[in-house]
């Protein structure tokens, strides 16, 4: 079956970085279309980063400039590098296909904090 695991996540300092990884296995990696969602306490999940099949990608406004999504076809995974964190990135993070699954990992959570 489909399955997403991610990793990575932790406690960041404003303007700092981290960087979150996730594996995807049960699918035929290469052919979908990947994206990284984050959900923060009461709001919704949200789309924040996608890369496609040939590598485009595009960014949320609230994290562009800042997050760089990129993916490993032969790892079947997918990372975001995340800089200049601000405590609003707070979250827990998920990858999925692009549009996605209904299956979804655990998540890895990410809090912004000094």
């Amino acid at each position: 079956q489909v399955q997403f695991v991610e990793s990575g996540g932790g406690l960041g300092q404003p303007g700092g970085s981290l960087t979150l990884s996730c594996k995807a296995s049960g699918i035929i990696f290469s052919i979908y279309a990947m994206g990284w969602y984050r959900q923060a306490p009461g709001e919704q999940r949200e789309l924040v980063a996608t890369i496609t099949r040939g590598l485009s990608t595009n960014y949320a406004d609230s994290v562009k400039g800042r997050f760089t999504i990129s993916r490993d076809n032969a790892k079947n995974t997918v990372n975001l590098q995340m800089n200049s964190l601000k405590p609003e990135d707070t979250a827990v993070y998920y990858c999925n296909t692009e549009p996605s699954r209904n299956s979804w990992g655990q998540g890895t959570q990410v809090t912004v904090s000094s």
